[in-house]
């Protein structure tokens, strides 16, 4: 393809670029939680999942070019246990309030949700895009960039900020937090 037409290309386009160097090192550290601790969990999370939002907030508009959707990668054993081991490394943690879900206007009660099913389902469809990309045809990469903006804006973008408001929550509460948390249990 000549330089001319690449940049003229939403696959090539600088915010593109970034994005998936960003969407990799995310995938890839979710790739390695073994050889992390929740401290380490939390820190890096918070760090990846703002920057992630920005650089998806930057992905420019396209359009599909197939009939068909791009393929998917990601297993169903694959987010499982990427959920379990999230859910492991959060213990207690991994449970939070949620004020955004549809279901909210119709309870009156709160509605808990998982920080592990929610970073599975960005590292799900993040791990699907960069796998398209790995692969390098430059029709199935824009309709790739195409599915991953569109589940951004209409379902992981939300979740994002979402858990990471939970994790910023986890990552900085006071030790007299933990202690008021811990009497608590001792009482159920």
């Amino acid at each position: 393809m000549s330089k001319a037409l690449k940049s003229d290309n939403p696959v090539y386009n600088k915010n593109t670029i970034e994005f998936v160097a960003v969407a990799k090192s995310f995938c890839d550290f979710m790739d390695q939680l073994e050889t992390t601790d929740k401290a380490g969990f939390l820190d890096t999370t918070t760090k990846l999942l703002p920057l992630l939002y920005l650089k998806a907030n930057l992905l420019p508009v396209n359009e599909l070019i197939s009939d068909e959707e791009p393929e998917t990668f990601a297993t169903e054993d694959q987010y499982a246990d990427l959920a379990q081991t999230i859910a492991n490394l959060l213990g207690h943690d991994d449970a939070y309030l949620e004020v955004f879900h549809p279901d909210i206007r119709y309870s009156d009660t709160p509605v808990a949700t998982f920080a592990s099913e929610n970073l599975a389902d960005i590292w799900q469809d993040l791990f699907n895009f960069i796998s398209v990309f790995r692969i390098g045809y430059d029709d199935t990469m824009n309709d790739a960039l195409y599915v991953c903006r569109t589940n951004f804006e209409q379902f992981w973008g939300q979740s994002l900020v979402n858990v990471l408001r939970a994790l910023h929550n986890c990552k900085f509460k006071t030790v007299e937090d933990d202690v008021l948390s811990m009497e608590e249990e001792d009482f159920e």
